[in-house]
């Protein structure tokens, strides 16, 4: 169990010392992924930004995940979308809202802030927990895209069964707990509130000032 976000950022930086004092650059998915992220980046002294993949929703069920998306980057699980039988006309649609808000949420938590570089550098992508992968995956591509030297994925808790296939996706896979079973992130933190875009934009601009 973790006692909070940070608590489990404080828990995720002492795994991730080797990146300490480097130029590696630390990505927190929103929306809690970044209140992990912050505590990782301030305590290694690494530079923090934000990477933005969104859940591709099912028709009727938006819970339910056909995939995910981030900048220039698609993840569709077509065995779910055959069995749904899902149609190119809502796939697209629902890919054109959820880059619509990918667009919103970059403009809105970075406040006019340039991304940071993470051309040739290490990048740690950081959630606060992974439940079926899909937006993890689809964040640890698009930093690959942007070309970092390499990706590593560290989060507090994940799921065994899902840890394989985020190693075939990052360079590496910090995880700290990976319970069984396992039905939900929020069951394995004692206080999991939600996270508002407010406290994001807070975050963010502290890593930045941090480095200024």
């Amino acid at each position: 169990m973790f006692d909070s976000r940070a608590e489990a950022g404080e828990r995720l930086a002492k795994a991730l010392s080797d990146h300490a004092g480097t130029d590696a650059v630390v990505l927190g998915i929103p929306r809690g992924g970044v209140i992990v992220a912050e505590v990782v980046a301030r305590q290694l002294g690494l530079a923090l930004d934000v990477v933005v993949p969104r859940k591709i929703g099912a028709p009727g069920n938006p819970e339910l995940g056909l995939g995910a998306i981030a900048p220039g980057v698609r993840v569709l699980d077509t065995r779910i979308l055959e069995l749904l039988g899902v149609s190119n006309d809502y796939l697209e649609r629902e890919i054109a809202a959820q880059e619509a808000e990918i667009d919103r949420r970059l403009h809105a938590y970075r406040e006019g802030r340039p991304p940071v570089d993470v051309r040739g550098k290490v990048v740690i992508v950081i959630d606060d927990g992974v439940a079926t992968g899909g937006t993890a995956v689809a964040a640890v591509r698009w930093a690959k895209a942007q070309g970092a030297s390499r990706v590593v994925l560290a989060v507090p808790v994940a799921p065994g069964p899902s840890i394989p296939r985020l190693g075939h996706e990052a360079d590496e896979v910090v995880v700290l707990a990976a319970p069984e079973p396992f039905y939900a992130v929020g069951e394995w933190y004692r206080s999991f509130e939600q996270t508002s875009d407010a406290e994001v934009v807070a975050a963010l601009a502290r890593g930045a000032a941090s480095r200024a």
